[in-house]
């Protein structure tokens, strides 16, 4: 939620745009732009600063170790595809299966 200093000062910026004959009434104004305020914006579904910082770093550390899987997959797969025979063909007898003659 959006922090109480801001949504101070957005109230007193809306109270500087009232004219002055209707500033007698300021502090009624200014506690009504606080209260709308905060309710309209308590509806929004936003987050902190800090939460989102924090969401942003956990997401680079997760792109980061899905890239570092990634490689490791293709290295795997690289390395099971060198060391598979050539000829897997079924007419082929393995070596140490008698032949029949």
């Amino acid at each position: 939620m959006m922090d109480s200093f801001r949504i101070d000062e957005i109230a007193r910026r809306l109270l500087d745009s009232v004219p002055p004959a209707l500033r007698t009434i300021s502090k009624d104004l200014e506690t009504n732009f606080r209260a709308v305020l905060r309710s309209s914006l308590g509806k929004l579904d936003l987050v902190t600063r800090d939460e989102f910082d924090t969401q942003t770093r956990v997401l680079e550390r997760t792109r980061a170790r899905l890239a570092e899987l990634e490689a490791r997959l293709q290295a795997l797969e690289g390395a099971s595809a060198g060391a598979a025979p050539a000829d897997t063909g079924a007419g082929s007898v393995p070596p140490d299966v008698p032949r029949g003659n």
